[in-house]
């Protein structure tokens, strides 16, 4: 879901001022001018392009990110202005009509993981002044790999029958009977933002008009959740005010415990976190005006919060020392499960994918440690259902095999089966570069965590503003990888235990610390059989 600003009288949407489209498509030397570009800079991030368009070499818009889709793995394009490699023997009419019409350059049907069927709604204004921006980035020679397309898929021509059967081009049209507001946000939601790509429940790709429009669905195995209305398992107990902060920070005040993972969570570092109020306000009005749907029934849940149940045991010796046995979780420390709408979803995916790949600080909350690493498929999947159907939670129990699936896909860092990450914001790597970390946390042992992280905080802390304690975790949880993770797994702590611990400690130390280590919650581990 991404957006942008301000709505037009008469000739659709213009980012944040009352002067008409024609001043910003002013040229001025040497290029479109610097408001066009601006504009289009601000509509790039809206429609969270640099997720997409950014892949393993890091260098920004120049693709090669792998889309795992149902017909194979589609590598992204080069967004960058280089000739070669990249769009600079394009057009701007080229552009638009690959934009609106799904349809390159060379005259080549796009495959709809190009979410075009979304695109097409973008005012040709707008699709001009994201060609502007595009133009006036620094070229990239980024050659773009193969994909990985199984006949008869790698044939462009078959296309032509998803097109009949789903991609209508055109325009957003206003409703004449909504608010501006509603209107706005209805351009943001349908258009660029294009939600119903993750969150539609039965979709093929790029069809946005299936059945089960913003109901939830699987997503690159990940589940986005419900976003109509419906007060269970969509948005229609949240307030206003909830539901704005979690776009832009990924956790709501008050008692909506929901905490945004995997691609959501990617969304809204680079795309929601930076639009403003008024887009994410109108994105929200209109997401009420849709039609509340469920995604499951009654008729589908099964009776799980009962003594003895399956996952009772293993939650309580795996997950209440921090989310505590009756759910709640630690008050802006540990997010609660009880009325947690995430948990509750029609899919399990994401709680799967987050008890085995963990999750790192953000938004004030400590970093959850990749437990599921430790456990049997099994009392994963028993504790995914217990906590999916306790203290006044409902959700449908797991089939067989999803539990097995979700630790398949599961690659992280903190699982300890992917490679160290990087520190993502220069700043922070930088002090925790002149803080000398790699030295001070090469073949660090657990006894030393607390004196070493001790030692390292107040030089990291100095040189970073206020309010980064997130990125202060994460950064040194990602400086303590490149250091200390052993080649070899002969280790008597696992090392999805030992990164956990020293993340947390990092986290507790930073937040509180005058406590002491044996104060900590311990790292859950496998009882000896």
């Amino acid at each position: 879901m991404r957006g942008f600003l301000a709505l037009a009288a008469t000739s659709g949407f213009l980012l944040g001022s009352s002067l008409p489209i024609a001043a910003f498509a002013q040229e001025a030397a040497g290029g479109a001018s610097q408001d066009l570009v601006k504009r289009g800079e601000y509509l790039v991030t809206a429609g969270d392009c640099v997720a997409c368009h950014t892949g393993p070499s890091g260098k920004r818009l120049a693709g090669n990110y792998v889309l795992n889709t149902p017909i194979g793995k589609i590598r992204t394009p080069n967004l960058t202005p280089d000739d070669e490699t990249g769009l600079g023997k394009w057009t701007e009419a080229d552009f638009v009509k690959a934009m609106h019409e799904g349809i390159d350059n060379e005259g080549h049907y796009l495959y709809p993981a190009f979410p075009f069927a979304w695109y097409t709604k973008v005012t040709t204004d707008d699709v001009k002044a994201i060609w502007a921006y595009l133009r006036s980035l620094e070229p990239v020679k980024e050659p773009r790999k193969d994909s990985e397309i199984p006949f008869p898929f790698n044939i462009r021509t078959a296309l032509i029958t998803w097109r009949t059967a789903f991609f209508t081009p055109g325009e957003w049209k206003p409703d004449p009977n909504a608010t501006a507001e509603v209107n706005r946000g209805g351009y943001l939601v349908e258009g660029l933002g294009h939600c119903g790509m993750c969150h539609n429940e039965n979709k093929i790709v790029g069809n946005s008009s299936l059945a089960g429009k913003l109901g939830g669905g699987v997503i690159d195995g990940w589940y986005a959740p419900n976003i109509t209305p419906d007060g269970h398992q969509g948005i229609g107990a949240w307030t206003e005010e909830q539901v704005v902060t979690y776009l832009k920070t990924g956790t709501a005040p008050g008692d909506k415990p929901g905490v945004a993972a995997g691609p959501m969570r990617q969304t809204i570092e680079e795309s929601l976190s930076k639009m403003t109020d008024a887009d994410l306000k109108a994105m929200v009005a209109y997401l009420r005006t849709y039609q509340a749907k469920q995604t499951y029934k009654s008729k589908d849940l099964q009776a799980y919060d009962t003594t003895g149940a399956p996952g009772a045991g293993v939650y309580l010796s795996y997950c209440s020392s921090c989310h505590q046995p009756d759910g709640k979780g630690v008050e802006g420390a540990i997010p609660a499960l009880a009325g947690n709408t995430s948990v509750q979803s029609a899919g399990p995916e994401t709680v799967l994918r987050v008890i085995y790949g963990g999750l790192g600080a953000q938004s004030g909350y400590a970093p959850m440690t990749a437990i599921g690493q430790g456990m049997t498929d099994q009392q994963v999947a028993d504790v995914t259902d217990y906590i999916r159907n306790s203290w006044g939670n409902s959700a449908p129990v797991l089939k067989s095999g999803v539990a097995a699936d979700a630790r398949k896909a599961t690659s992280t860092m903190l699982a300890g089966n992917a490679p160290c990450a990087e520190i993502e914001q220069p700043d922070v790597a930088k002090a925790v570069a002149d803080a000398s970390a790699a030295e001070q946390l090469k073949g660090l042992k657990q006894e030393d965590f607390i004196p070493r992280i001790d030692a390292l905080l107040p030089k990291i802390k100095s040189a970073l503003p206020a309010g980064r304690d997130d990125d202060i975790v994460n950064g040194l949880t990602t400086a303590f990888c490149k250091a200390a993770k052993p080649e070899t797994d002969d280790v008597k702590l696992p090392w999805h235990a030992t990164i956990g611990s020293f993340s947390n400690l990092v986290y507790s130390q930073l937040k509180h610390p005058e406590r002491q280590a044996s104060t900590m919650p311990a790292p859950a581990m496998p009882k000896p059989n």
